[in-house]
């Protein structure tokens, strides 16, 4: 597995870590956006899912009082405070490949996830 890293920005750094293949990925896709520089990948906590929560991943560019943010070779990732709580100390990876390819979120704060790795509890 690729280390993470992170350069932390903002009054509330993020908690969660990305491998440097999914900023790539990231950053590759941001490219591809119209506005991209003003755009920034927010990672959200949603109820739901066949385990409780589901993870939500887009592109998004208004920013709240208490977003947490993080910097990541000049990609923002920004986390919710609500959902921060639950995703704490996880990891954003992505996978290329012919089985499990696209993003995938380790997360160790999850009881239990489904067998497609989108929802936990």
């Amino acid at each position: 597995m690729a280390s993470a890293s992170s350069i932390k920005i903002g009054k509330r750094p993020s908690s969660i870590l990305v491998t440097p293949d999914a900023v790539s990925k990231v950053a590759e896709l941001l490219a591809e956006e119209d506005g991209a520089e003003a755009l920034f990948l927010r990672i959200a906590v949603k109820p739901g899912g066949c385990s409780g929560f589901s993870y939500d991943m887009f592109f998004d560019s208004e920013l709240a009082d208490d977003d947490n943010v993080s910097e990541f070779d000049n990609v923002k990732v920004v986390v919710d405070s609500s959902s921060l709580s639950l995703i704490k100390g996880a990891t954003l990876e992505y996978r290329d490949g012919l089985q499990g390819a696209g993003f995938h979120i380790s997360n160790p704060n999850a009881s239990r996830t489904c067998g497609c790795g989108s929802s936990f509890s």
